[in-house]
């Protein structure tokens, strides 16, 4: 198939150009380390826009073709089909010195990952870019980022949904379409880097069952063992390091991989080693007991309080016909340089300052008719910090919108002193943008009744400290929801976004529990991190599969180095069901000054329904002390 007629090649695409290798997959399931690629495509590009290449076919996996009813490949259409390793050097041949870009480009890349090293092979990527994410960035007027909406809103022919080939196809002109809406905006592209990973790293590892029961602290002196308790081993001993985590898992234990406050006792033959774990339970006050007095305790393992079930509600979508649920909410306390490691009492759902709302209905007009800046995306551009953390304060408080970056969706600009400087103002004249100054916001026109109406649609904003019911579409629970934090793109830092899965003490079960760039999956894949770009993270989490002893899922960001966030400046968020969904709600958070650690979002349950929380709380220690203070020990 010739692409001339979706040629790249135009005068103002300079840097956007690129050899590119277009990839579509369809997989026997969603998780990479467990499930199977089933047919793949590729189309290469050049950087003038002509095809150079097409490639595509039915693969054989050797397992269970898994939802037949979405990709229609049955067993009996792969039998015969080559297994991946028959063709993966021609994969790799294509895909090597080009940029793979893909729809949910994550997902293709940790799947050819995954199968490339099954092959013994090294995947021969260097850069991703994702066209969902560059999307997300230019911010079309679709009701969601789904590959077919996209090609309907830019007028790409779609014939085979789920079809891998014609995928590839219909992505070759999305992804025209989309570079020029970002050459037009002036958007950086979000490229990815792929640097070489460990083999080890793509190979299926079986999931630690999770302990069904709840800490009950340390062991007393003299005390019997309880079910639930947080347990670690050090050193040599006479048994099997196997064996002593397989009869201590039997009895109900927790077996942990490192020592923390939390930690209910240590197992070591050699208390006076100089082990990591050995030092931290000694400083710590932990308990430690030799290999022969744990076997001993292991015959009388006394019973446990169990993880109450977390189950999900359905929320009928009546409820938000016009926005989410929400209630009165107090303004967050302000961030402080000052601001203490975060404890149970501080990040529970009666965090101090923010008294937990009750939902309540609102009437659709409420918020609408009454507030002119309805439904209006608004950039603020110039000014101190806090000057521009005030505006953006006072457009949300006007039912608005405010904007981080340039996009499609921006309606008008606020130009603070300075701001005429910013290198965007160059594009904003040429797009023809409203401009104002911040007297502006004191008496914005409002909008049309019509216009109203539209923006009905548009994702409700949430103040600093608000908090959202996550309704169920349907009637039924949403796959996965994705929480997206994203920034200004800027050079000189790097931001990284991590997850705490915590249980009603407000700490981690156990290590796993906690999701960040080295370990970006929990060992049941309920929660993932996914990076769309440099200045784009996401946490998806699957609410219905998350384990009983989960109660909050805490989404934070760090800065490592001497840069803190107030040099940042604001971070969105937002959340929508799957990752192609509109977002139905966002925050921006930019109450940051010396901080280098913020608490982005909290998901948690209240009774029979998740609620999601915009935080934006601040503090001036590195990411290891928030970690340890949820009850995970790093090392250094």
């Amino acid at each position: 198939m010739s692409l001339a007629s979706t040629s790249l090649n135009a005068p103002f695409m300079g840097d956007y150009t690129y050899d590119w290798a277009l990839v579509d997959v369809e997989t026997s399931g969603l998780i990479a380390r467990r499930d199977r690629v089933l047919s793949v495509a590729v189309i290469t590009i050049s950087p003038d826009g002509d095809q150079t290449g097409e490639f595509s076919t039915l693969l054989n996996p050797g397992c269970d073709p898994g939802p037949v009813e979405v990709h229609g490949l049955t067993a009996e259409r792969l039998h015969g089909a080559p297994t991946f390793e028959q063709v993966a050097g021609r994969i790799g041949a294509m895909l090597q010195d080009r940029v793979l870009v893909a729809h949910n480009a994550q997902f293709d890349y940790d799947f050819l990952a995954h199968e490339f090293a099954r092959a013994r092979m090294w995947l021969p990527v260097s850069q991703r870019l994702c066209t969902l994410a560059l999307n997300r960035q230019v911010d079309p007027p679709t009701d969601d980022m789904k590959l077919g909406t996209l090609a309907s809103h830019y007028g790409v022919p779609q014939r085979r949904a789920h079809d891998a080939l014609d995928d590839t196809r219909v992505l070759a002109g999305i992804l025209r379409a989309s570079l020029r809406e970002a050459a037009r905006l002036d958007l950086p592209l979000p490229l990815v880097t792929c640097p070489p990973r460990a083999e080890s790293q793509f190979t299926p590892q079986p999931p630690k069952t999770p302990c069904a029961y709840r800490n009950p602290g340390r062991l007393a002196p003299g005390g019997p063992l309880q079910q639930g308790m947080k347990v670690a081993i050090t050193g040599e001993t006479a048994h099997a390091r196997a064996e002593l985590v397989g009869r201590a898992v039997a009895t109900g234990l927790n077996m942990m991989t490192s020592v923390s406050r939390h930690t209910s006792l240590l197992v070591t033959n050699e208390p006076a080693s100089d082990s990591a774990k050995t030092r931290r339970a000694l400083a710590e006050g932990v308990p430690v007991i030799d290999e022969h007095t744990f076997l001993r305790l292991l015959a009388d393992v006394r019973p446990g309080t169990v993880h109450e079930a977390t189950a999900v509600a359905v929320v009928p979508m009546a409820q938000r016909e016009a926005e989410p649920a929400v209630g009165p909410v107090e303004p967050m306390p302000t961030a402080t340089s000052a601001a203490p490691v975060p404890a149970a009492s501080a990040l529970s759902t009666a965090t101090p300052g923010v008294p937990v709302p009750t939902p309540r209905q609102p009437k659709p007009s409420v918020g609408i008719l009454h507030k002119p800046l309805a439904g209006r995306r608004v950039l603020v551009l110039g000014g101190i910090h806090a000057d521009a953390a005030a505006a953006r304060t006072q457009i949300v408080g006007l039912g608005g919108s405010a904007a981080i970056n340039l996009s499609a969706s921006v309606t008008d600009v606020v130009l603070l002193p300075g701001g005429e400087g910013d290198r965007r103002m160059s594009r904003i004249t040429t797009l023809g943008l409203p401009v104002h100054d911040v007297r502006w916001l004191a008496a914005p026109t409002a909008a049309s009744p019509a216009e109203a109406a539209r923006r009905l649609q548009q994702p409700y904003v949430m103040p600093r400290g608000g908090v959202i019911d996550l309704p169920m579409p349907h009637g039924r629970p949403a796959p996965e929801w994705y929480v997206t934090a994203g920034w200004a793109p800027q050079s000189g830092y790097e931001i990284d976004v991590v997850a705490f899965l915590l249980d009603e003490d407000e700490q981690v079960s156990y290590d796993g529990d906690f999701i960040f760039y080295g370990a970006p999956e929990s060992p049941a894949g309920t929660v993932r991190l996914l990076t769309g770009g440099p200045a784009e993270q996401t946490i998806a989490l699957h609410l219905a599969s998350l384990p009983p002893a989960t109660r909050k899922v805490v989404v934070a960001a760090a800065i490592d180095g001497a840069v803190t966030f107030g040099t940042v400046g604001a971070i969105q968020i937002g959340v929508a069901t799957g990752s192609s969904g509109a977002p139905i709600a966002r925050a921006t958070l930019d109450a940051a000054t010396t901080e280098r650690t913020m608490l982005l979002a909290e998901i948690y349950r209240r009774g029979p329904v998740w609620r999601l929380r915009a935080v934006g709380q601040g503090y001036d220690h590195g990411l290891d002390v928030l970690v340890r203070g949820y009850g995970v020990d790093i090392a250094d």
